[in-house]
């Protein structure tokens, strides 16, 4: 049962009275031995929670271990959420929050929330009267938009392509592109990254607008926009296994 709090009516409290916690945002770095791309608060809040909603235990634990942080890494209560979680189970997670604790959602790598299932936390948390914290980190979509040179103005992220078809994905997003002067942004899994590129060299028009940003944030980033007809001259560096973002935009 939820009561609402008389002197603000957006925060409510559980059945002992005491207010519910709030959900923080905890953005992760986009890479190993990048702490240093996390803001200073962000650590201060992580280290303060116990209770830790995490895409991948393990990753979390090592990320937080490179902190330093002022408790031992036992005292953390990390549950998982990934693509395999029940919906049924969502709530489960947030009863750290219902009972009054603060609690914090961290992704694989960048800001939980964007193509990522913590979403699904965030838009329950809402539901509940859970206020909702998002904290300053990296994103590797914004980053890789401000370093193409594209139209940041107007653009859209469209996450994974077809596996099956991504072909016909790329030109229906260079259509997009086009048509209405803006730019699209999508990610692939790292060992598919050669075959995109490869499908987009063979597929796409040659004044068409092609970036490539990978491993952002880290000592081997690469950021390169070129048309596809300078592509094909030139071919990107192998990019298997790297994280990568690639950006569409009108000639």
């Amino acid at each position: 049962m939820r009561n609402l709090d008389p002197k603000n009516d957006l925060t409510f409290k559980n059945v002992s009275g005491k207010p519910y916690g709030k959900l923080y945002l905890i953005p992760c770095p986009l890479g190993e031995n990048a702490v240093e791309t996390i803001p200073a608060y962000v650590l201060e809040r992580l280290h303060s929670l116990t209770y830790l909603v995490a895409e991948r235990a393990k990753t979390t634990r090592h990320f937080i271990k490179a902190t330093n942080p002022p408790k031992q890494i036992a005292e953390y209560q990390i549950e998982e959420l990934n693509e395999h979680t029940p919906i049924a189970e969502l709530e489960n997670l947030l009863n750290p929050a219902l009972d009054g604790h603060d609690l914090g959602i961290l992704s694989e790598a960048g800001c939980p929330g964007v193509a990522d299932p913590g979403a699904k936390l965030v838009e329950l948390a809402h539901r509940k009267g859970i206020a909702v914290v998002p904290l300053v980190g990296p994103s590797s979509i914004l980053l890789a938009l401000m370093g193409s040179g594209m139209d940041g103005q107007s653009f859209a992220f469209n996450g994974y392509l077809s596996a099956k078809s991504p072909a016909d994905d790329l030109k229906r997003l260079e259509q997009l592109a086009m048509k209405h002067h803006q730019t699209q942004l999508f990610i692939e899994t790292p060992y598919r990254n050669k075959a995109i590129i490869e499908h987009a060299l063979r597929v796409l028009q040659p004044g068409t607008k092609f970036c490539i940003a990978a491993d952002l944030t880290l000592p081997t980033e690469f950021i390169q926009t070129k048309t596809i007809a300078e592509w094909r001259k030139s071919p990107p560096i192998a990019l298997d296994k790297r994280p990568a973002v690639f950006l569409l935009g009108g000639a």
